[in-house]
């Protein structure tokens, strides 16, 4: 019988060089000392698992705009984004000028911003702006099914080609995988071009696996945009959602801002096609003011954007005096955004954060319940929104600031995803976000303190537990 020996002798050796590779990493790279406890404990634990865990869900950033900011090109330039908001208000100058050096845009003036607060009302309008294209449509969406909804977003978007309108889109290719029926290859199909972002090939692709593109961008001639929470799916349909409702939040925007949705999908694209979208065509010289708001995007995402979301959080609680509205499915703040929330409800501001009573992702929601004691027992409020599922992103100080885009709090919006959100400026959209919260507020439940602490010891233990899954998740 031949001596095996040497083999294991081998294949111990090379899980013990990948995991002490691991651990130095994870000592080398990680900010969070939670996050770089709990991942360099799996790894001394369970050596080739753990450090197959941590290459595949703990490496989360990559470097992708050295070649665009070396030709000066895409997000690379602020001032291509039209004229700055001449004379912001005092009372905000601390808060847009946080924006300022977190975002590569500035806070620009001349929009016109409408929520969307349906998927029937959202779809609509998101058709006739591809109806009307005369130039170039850029799509970027998480998740693109190839269902009722699906199929009239290629019907439309094959129509505009087929009138001589040039088209691009972009699907993340985990999201893409979420359709039982391929809409990329759908697309393909009918000569539209398409693109999958960070496509899996394992293991060359391990490392970038966790890391997704959840923006959701439509450009339409580089001077009307859509962006928000809404996937293109039939759950988020009011009228006929199929088995799994979803409510939702979207927005259609008008004027100079939109030339900055259009250069993040054009750096998305670039770099997931090598195609640079460049010119009049894609990037006008100029968009003709529609409004008078004022917006400027904030892309985030675990590359040179990485942390510029948390920060806009923690500066925006901290610039907060008399109301703080969150709405978001999925809460997972880390320690520093529990501080400012608790810091801010101290200092009596009212801090209300509605979630959903009941979540799609159960082992989130089992994580997020016990850090609400603390948040309660501290003066935030928590409320619980009735069915269906609510997938709305939003937050708003004062009535007056909002953020809305595609970003959860939660470790994968914060530290993972790629995210576009929009910070907007104007106490006439921030009265009309005010009137939809209140009237959700009041259809859903008030957690309490009492209630939180009565749950049964089973249900607190299997929370605690999901709670040590947080840096995964």
């Amino acid at each position: 019988m031949p001596d095996t020996g040497w083999i294991a002798s081998i294949v111990a050796i090379a899980i013990f060089a990948l995991a002490v590779i691991s651990v130095v990493h994870a000592l080398l790279q990680r900010r969070d000392t939670g996050t770089v406890i709990a991942w360099v404990g799996l790894i001394v634990l369970l050596p080739l698992a753990g450090s197959l865990l941590y290459w595949l869900f703990g490496v989360n950033r990559i470097r992708r705009r050295a070649h665009a900011l070396r030709e000066g090109y895409l997000i690379a330039d602020p001032s291509a984004d039209g004229a700055s908001l001449a004379k912001p208000p005092e009372r905000w100058q601390r808060l847009l000028h946080s924006g300022d050096r977190l975002s590569p845009f500035r806070l620009v003036g001349g929009n016109a911003i409408e929520p969307l607060f349906d998927g029937d009302r959202a779809y609509a309008h998101m058709l006739a702006a591809i109806d009307a294209a005369r130039h170039s449509i850029s799509l970027a969406t998480y998740i693109f099914d190839y269902d009722q909804v699906g199929e009239r977003f290629v019907a439309h978007l094959q129509q505009a080609q087929d009138r001589g309108v040039q088209v691009r889109i972009l699907i993340d290719a985990i999201g893409a995988r979420y359709s039982r029926r391929n809409t990329l290859r759908q697309l393909r199909r009918v000569g539209l071009p398409a693109a999958a972002f960070m496509p899996v090939h394992l293991p060359s692709s391990l490392a970038a696996f966790n890391l997704r593109n959840h923006r959701k961008m439509l450009v339409i001639d580089g001077a009307r945009a859509f962006t928000g929470g809404m996937n293109i799916r039939r759950g988020h349909s009011h009228t006929n959602p199929g088995p799994h409702p979803i409510h939702d939040l979207h927005f259609e925007l008008r004027g100079p801002a939109c030339t900055q949705l259009q250069r993040v999908f054009a750096e998305d694209w670039q770099f997931a096609t090598g195609e640079r979208l460049d010119g009049p065509l894609w990037l006008p010289e100029s968009v003709d003011p529609a409004g008078a708001r004022a917006c400027r995007g904030l892309p985030d995402g675990p590359d040179e954007d990485f942390e510029v979301l948390n920060f806009t959080l923690q500066s925006a609680l901290a610039e907060a005096r008399e109301q703080v509205t969150i709405v978001t499915p999925y809460f997972l703040p880390d320690v520093a955004l529990t501080g400012a929330l608790k810091a801010a409800a101290l200092r009596g501001v009212q801090v209300d954060i509605l979630i959903p009573a009941r979540s799609n992702l159960r082992l989130v929601e089992w994580a997020s319940r016990p850090q609400q004691a603390e948040l309660l027992e501290r003066g935030c409020r928590l409320w619980l929104t009735p069915p269906p599922f609510n997938h709305a992103k939003l937050m708003l100080v004062d009535r007056e600031w909002a953020l809305v885009g595609s970003a959860n709090w939660d470790p994968r919006s914060l530290r993972l995803n790629f995210e576009f959100n929009l910070e907007c400026l104007d106490a006439g959209l921030g009265q009309e976000l005010a009137t939809w919260t209140d009237a959700l507020r009041e259809q859903s439940h008030p957690l309490t303190l009492d209630e939180v602490r009565a749950r049964p010891l089973v249900s607190q233990l299997r929370d605690g537990a999901a709670r040590l899954l947080t840096p995964y998740l």
